[in-house]
């Protein structure tokens, strides 16, 4: 690789992930794995095929760019836009066989009629909104009268229905779920039925399996982020964010680091510093309460992080030396930070953090306990299979 920063993504762990949400689920509900957000930073394109191959129905992305980088990859899965495409977009969706997200009756109109032109019939699901007040019809008379309409447009299938939790409690996920089936009800009285219905995300589907219906959208979940309350799931941290020690440098008592100096030492010190910032994807409000992992022991952060580097204190551990493997984020196991405690640490969330890790960071796949492939987004003509 051509930087010492970097993401290992295990390919076998996010298998046993899917692996563990099909055998909770049952074969009876079909999965629509998330991977927007380029598989929520880990990359869309390698991840996609394993999720695939261990159980997953369907891919969903947020946007047409990412749903279009999938099918040029992928021509024949699956593929569904849970968010906004523009009208003058949604010609590409109907020519790629995407499947769209609808949510006024003029966007299924212009789909009616892109059906007609292309000969085809796009796949749209339905949002209908309970109560989360985004994107969706909401949950009103007047809507459900709508969607009656729809669903007898000729040039268009509507294949699906779907909704969102907030997630505020109990009371209010059943009130939310209730809105949902009795809307389903009213629109499925006269005879049409959809094929897929679906509300959970991923810790609704581990937290309430009486909401899952026929479909799940599990995201976060395939990754290893465990935010549900249930633990007996197996399921394991995908990423790990590593890098190396690049330069040692005795710090002497009183001497600042960083922007503005704010740390300044109060004994004389050992410096490190590794070059991974902020642009990278370590966040710079982590300089006060930041951790890393330097020979199985915690190595503060000092200093305000950079864009690009960052400086930490390794006095306490023996023995380190320029070159040592550095790590971020990854497992307890390791003495390492996750991004679990990173989380709480930031003041953030999980999701937001492997959101955060940047394109300049190249990815590395491990598969059977060795590196497979290399991806490297500014030069994927550098993106290459790894040599046994």
């Amino acid at each position: 690789m051509l930087r010492d920063t970097y993401i290992e993504v295990d390919l076998d762990r996010l298998a046993n992930n899917v692996k563990s949400i099909r055998e909770r689920v049952g074969n009876n509900v079909s999965i629509c794995a998330v991977v927007k957000a380029d598989a929520y930073g880990h990359g869309s394109i390698e991840c996609a095929k394993t999720i695939m191959e261990n159980g997953s129905d369907y891919l969903a992305v947020a946007t047409l760019t990412e749903a279009l980088e999938l099918r040029q990859a992928y021509p024949d899965y699956r593929i569904f836009i849970m968010g906004y495409t523009s009208d003058e977009n949604l010609k590409y969706v109907v020519r790629h066989d995407i499947t769209q997200c609808i949510f006024t009756y003029e966007q299924a109109l212009l789909l009616d009629k892109l059906g007609r032109e292309y000969n085809k019939k796009p796949k749209v699901h339905i949002k209908y909104d309970t109560g989360f007040n985004r994107l969706g019809f909401r949950d009103c008379e007047d809507s459900i009268e709508t969607i009656k309409d729809i669903v007898k447009l000729k040039n268009i299938e509507c294949e699906g229905i779907f909704s969102h939790f907030a997630l505020v409690d109990d009371d209010e996920n059943k009130r939310q779920f209730v809105a949902f089936i009795e809307a389903i009800d009213k629109i499925e009285k006269n005879g049409f039925k959809f094929r897929y219905k679906h509300i959970c995300d991923s810790i609704a589907a581990i937290d309430y399996p009486e909401f899952r219906l026929n479909m799940i959208r599990p995201g976060a979940i395939l990754y290893g982020m465990k935010s549900f309350r249930k633990n007996d799931l197996d399921i394991k941290q995908v990423m790990k964010f590593k890098t190396k020690i690049a330069y040692i440098k005795p710090l002497y008592k009183g001497e600042g680091v960083s922007y503005s100096y704010k740390f300044k030492a109060q004994r004389d010190m050992i410096l490190a510093t590794i070059p991974a910032g902020y642009a990278d994807g370590f966040p710079r409000n982590m300089f006060e309460v930041g951790e890393v992992t330097v020979r199985g022991r915690r190595a503060p952060v000092v200093g305000v992080i950079c864009m690009d580097q960052c400086m930490i204190d390794v006095t306490d551990i023996k023995g380190v030396s320029v070159g040592d493997e550095v790590i971020i984020y990854g497992d307890a196991e390791e003495n390492a930070v996750t991004f679990e405690e990173a989380s709480v640490k930031g003041n953030t969330n999980k999701n937001e953090l492997l959101c955060r890790i940047t394109r300049r960071t190249p990815r590395l796949y491990i598969k059977n306990g060795k590196p497979v492939k290399v991806l490297n987004y500014l030069l994927p003509d550098l993106s290459k299979e790894c040599d046994d």
